[in-house]
């Protein structure tokens, strides 16, 4: 008893000793449930795995209309068997995950460290037993159990939906609607799942930090290697940390991060911010997100940017660090504008911004062409 006093999941611990249930059998199904729980939460696994492995013991229970302490080895192949002949059938991978689960459970309840061997029989008369042996699991043989009906992506595939994410930036920006950063952005990382091989997760919780110099490679300078922080854990141990190195065959990923990194602007830091814009602080800078040839130096922001923005480092290469707010201007009853583009109203009032400058012209001669109509405005209005 004193070896299984503190030990998680534990019978006594989750089932309340002396005490006439009215549904035994479900309370104790129940109670071995939580218990599992506890023991699985003592070793650091996620909650979803946990939640995974419950609902197919109920899913079990369910199907063989018992309990565990009667279940017996036919009653566990019929329940594979089944899964397999479903609507959805389960291939060989899902299979070995629910023997697995099982075995796991009934390598618990049959633990005399857990007490529940002998808490079965005292209430039920029998006790549960391993019913899963070499017998009647599968057996792995090759490395790879993926359908062989699933290919690949050739090289075709690939460059086209790359050209696809770059066509998005440059449709965006026709439009005139903000988010082209965000595509880039998203273009560059889906290049860079690309060519480092990495998860969606791995992928997420990318930094520019993460970015390292390879002494083997200094070609590729800043990108010679990318350190991943975020890699795939297992039985409960955090994030395994692995660093993937660029290759020569993929050295077109080099032009692509130095694009994202010394292209986009971001917005200036509390100190640096300007007192009064227009957008002109959070204004996209249009450049292209095509893949440059190895080699081929970086396109400098053009003029219409400030210049503080060359300077400027973007804050993260992670999905959903865009670009912050638009700023209101001061001069428009403090209305944010859409980044990268100003009001007829504002290119006016705002004449010294260097974004205003660029639309000050168009802006001017289409409204020459309106008769003096104000740009947008519907009830033919001059313009103040």
């Amino acid at each position: 008893m004193a070896d299984t006093a503190d030990r998680p999941g534990v019978a006594h611990l989750v089932l309340a000793p002396g005490v006439a249930h009215l549904d035994p059998e479900t309370t104790v199904f129940g109670a071995m449930l939580d218990g599992w729980a506890a023991q699985q939460c003592a070793r650091f696994l996620q909650p979803a795995t946990i939640e995974q492995r419950r609902a197919l013991l109920r899913r079990l229970a369910e199907f063989t209309n018992d309990y565990p302490w009667n279940w017996q080895c036919a009653d566990l192949e019929e329940f594979i068997a089944s899964c397999r002949r479903g609507t959805k059938p389960i291939v060989v991978s899902t299979a070995r995950i629910y023997e697995i689960t099982l075995r796991q459970f009934l390598t618990y309840v049959t633990d005399p460290r857990y007490g529940w061997p002998q808490e079965c029989r005292d209430r039920f008369g029998v006790a549960p037993r391993q019913l899963l042996h070499e017998e009647n699991s599968i057996v792995r043989v090759t490395e790879h159990e993926g359908d062989p009906r699933r290919r690949p992506s050739t090289y075709d595939e690939i460059q086209a939906l790359f050209d696809a994410a770059d066509a998005r930036v440059e449709q965006i920006r026709a439009h005139h609607r903000k988010g082209a950063a965000a595509a880039m952005r998203d273009a560059a990382l889906l290049k860079s799942v690309y060519a480092f091989g990495i998860r969606r997760r791995e992928a997420w919780g990318l930094d520019l930090a993460d970015l390292r110099h390879n002494p083997k490679a200094p070609q590729f300078g800043r990108f010679g290697a990318l350190f991943v922080r975020w890699g795939k854990s297992s039985r409960g141990s955090p994030p395994k940390r692995w660093t993937v190195l660029t290759v020569p065959e993929m050295d077109w990923i080099v032009p692509v991060l130095e694009q994202w990194c010394t292209e986009v602007p971001w917005a200036p830091t509390p100190s640096t911010a300007p007192s009064t814009t227009c957008g002109a602080a959070t204004s996209p800078v249009h450049s292209p997100m095509s893949v440059a040839p190895p080699g081929a130096p970086a396109r400098s922001p053009p003029p219409s940017a400030p210049a503080s923005l060359e300077a400027r480092a973007p804050r993260a290469l992670r999905p959903g660090s865009g670009l912050p707010k638009p700023q209101a201007c001061p001069s428009h009853s403090g209305r944010e504008h859409p980044t990268g583009t100003l009001p007829a109203r504002c290119v006016r009032r705002c004449p010294d911004l260097p974004v205003a400058q660029g639309q000050a012209a168009e802006s001017v001669a289409l409204e020459q062409g309106a008769g003096g109509v104000a740009l947008g405005s519907t009830r033919g209005r001059p313009h103040p």
